[in-house]
This record gives C-alpha cells, structure tokens and sequence, in this order.
C-alpha cells in the first residue's frame, strides 16, 4: 500500500461514533441534507428504511435531514405505495428530465436525483437493506457537516453472506478492489468501495459524470479522486450491511459493467463488442444469453440546461433579485 494511502486511513476513516448526533446538529447551522433512495421493486424493504429515517433524523428533536427522497425506477410492486406512506417524496424516473428518455440501470436515477433534490449534501442509501440503521445516514454524512475539506464520504462495514461474516461483495474482491489496486492504487484504502450508501457535497456531485448503471459506484469514487484529490474521500464504518444477495449471472453482468466504466476511464477507447455472454442449463444443454453491457454515461448535471436554470432561480431568489 502506497504510504500516501496509509496516511489517508489513519486521517480519513472514521466510525460512527466518533461523531454523535448533538456533534452534527450543532455542526449542521444552515446546510441542507437530502437522503435519496434509488428503488425497484424494493416494497420489503423500503418503508422500513423511510419509517426510521423519519422517525431518528427528521424529528423537531433531531433535525438531522431536511429532505427524504425515494426516486422509483419502474417498479412493478408497492415500493412507491409502501414509500409514500411511510413517508418519503416519491418520484417517478420518468417524470424527472422528461426530454432525456430514460434508460434502465442504478446510475441513472442517482444522477436524475440532482434535478429533484436541493440539499447541500446528498446522501444515498440502496433501498434493499435489511435491519436499517440510522447510523447508515449519520454516519456517512457526519464528516461533510464538521469537516470542510470532505467532499466525498463512502460507508464502509461488514458484509455476511448466507451467515458467514465477510464473505458478501463478491463483485467488489473479484473484479473493483484489484481494478482500484492495480489503476487507481491511491483508491486501495476503500473497504466498501462499490457500496451504495455514500455522501457528496453537491458542488462536487454536479461536476461529476453518472455511468448509467452499476459502473456508477467506481465511477464516481475514481471521478471524485481526480476532482477533488485523495484527502477530500472518506469513509466511515457503520456496522453491518443486511440485503438481498443477487445471483451468479447477475453478478457477472455487474462486473461487466464495473469492467467497462474502468476501461472508459483509462483510454477513453471504444470497446469493440460490449456485451457480456452468460451461459444457462437448458433442456438441450447450456444456452447462451448474450446482455449489452452499460456503456452510456450521463453528463455532469452542472451541464444540463434544466439544472442551470433552476440554480439561477434558486441565485436569485437567495440575492432578493427580481
């Protein structure tokens, strides 16, 4: 490990605890948090994770969020029911942007997020999670309202899998940690580097390019390194991580993915067949199924013309202009 990175872990990793509630209320004055969660068809889980964000960040007591936003994804369950009731704002992918058609992927709807949210920190939370913590919102949020050199925070915690501590994030040991490790090395100190519970200033969010699917975890952090430098990323440990664990094939369309948006960020080269071909046992023996792999990417936001106008209202309206 580089001695920059070794650095960087006893300066910038952090535990939840080490900055309680009443430190980051005091902390907070006049910035804004918005917490966004991307969901599809995530009706188990989601009003779970609303009811307690609701319940321990956003009392007259605990003022912690100003804004819970959950941005449905298509989804063909009860998520925007569920959500709505439980207490977020809930929007629809398609109503946001509506003159860029949406396309289908994670990335997609955190990028659109920005055009629906106002906080000054943006904080997202996957809308799968199992015995949601409060600490998952707390924690990651906490150095960006004390410290004004953190632009960027990743949680970091322990991933069990079928009961077996550790062993979760398979994508992440198989296929980002040795991309970070070998192309990005100043990176290898992130535990979780693909998790999908991370904090952003908007400024810094707003200037960054969203991968439209599952590329976006490592996009972001490798983007946010070269905006920002090292000693701006954070990452502070929560706990435990309980979701849903996707299949094999599924995984490997996510490494795909992860593969490809590495790739684009080393060359800017053109792969010449991105597609990604997985193998199912049929009746007649092993069928092939071929999957596009995600190669679109969303400009900053700071670009869209909608965006900039409602920054420019928003410029006014703070300055008493007319």
């Amino acid at each position: 490990m580089l001695e920059e990175v070794e650095r960087w872990l006893a300066r910038r990793s952090w535990s939840v605890t080490d900055r309680p509630l009443d430190q980051l209320l005091a902390a907070k004055q006049n910035t804004t948090v918005s917490v966004v969660l991307p969901a599809l068809n995530e009706e188990a889980t989601v009003g779970e994770i609303v009811a307690v964000i609701r319940r321990e960040l956003m009392t007259d007591a605990v003022p912690l969020v100003d804004e819970l936003v959950v941005v449905d994804s298509g989804s063909t369950d009860r998520t925007a029911e569920v959500a709505a009731r439980a207490g977020a704002r809930v929007v629809h992918r398609d109503a946001i942007l509506p003159r860029v058609p949406a396309v289908a992927g994670k990335g997609e709807v955190l990028w659109r997020s920005l055009l629906v949210t106002s906080g000054d920190i943006v904080c997202y939370v996957d809308a799968d999670l199992r015995e949601f913590s409060a600490d998952f919102v707390s924690g990651i949020v906490g150095p960006l309202l004390t410290d004004p050199g953190v632009q960027f925070v990743k949680a970091m915690y322990d991933r069990p899998l079928a009961g077996t501590p550790g062993q979760g994030g398979r994508v992440t040991e198989l296929v980002a940690r040795p991309l970070l490790n070998l192309h990005w090395p100043q990176l290898a100190g992130f535990v979780q580097p693909l998790g999908g519970e991370y904090a952003g200033r908007r400024s810094l969010l707003e200037r960054l390019p969203f991968p439209v699917g599952y590329g976006v975890e490592l996009g972001l952090l490798v983007d946010a390194l070269h905006t920002v430098g090292l000693d701006a990323l954070a990452q502070v440990d929560v706990g435990e991580r309980l979701h849903r664990h996707q299949d094999g094939q599924a995984l490997g369309r996510m490494a795909a993915a992860i593969y490809r948006t590495a790739q684009l960020r080393l060359s800017r080269g053109h792969l010449v067949r991105p597609a990604l071909t997985q193998f199912e046992r049929g009746e007649d023996g092993f069928v092939p199924r071929t999957h596009p792999v995600d190669t679109e990417e969303r400009p900053p936001m700071a670009e869209v013309a909608e965006y900039a106008a409602r920054a420019g209202r928003r410029k006014r309206r703070d300055t008493g202009a007319a």
